[in-house]
């Protein structure tokens, strides 16, 4: 197991923060653009990929914080 130190600990935190915010934002714009009908398919679908690579990423710095504990 990889033992962080306070800094590297709140410097994922920052960045998991960051990623968390980055994300809902792009969910609020597939939502708009889905709602308004006058987004381009190909923008939404780049958003969506985005996303979903953030939503990756989210959780690899969220195992990084919260290891499994085996009990």
């Amino acid at each position: 197991m990889l033992s962080l130190t306070k800094e590297q600990e709140a410097q994922l935190g920052l960045e998991l923060a960051t990623k968390r915010q980055e994300h809902a934002d792009l969910d609020a714009a597939i939502h708009t653009l889905t709602q308004s009908h006058v987004g381009d398919r190909m923008l939404v679908q780049r958003l969506k990929k985005r996303k979903l690579l953030l939503k990756d990423q989210i959780i690899h710095i969220e195992s990084m914080l919260l290891p499994d504990i085996i009990a």
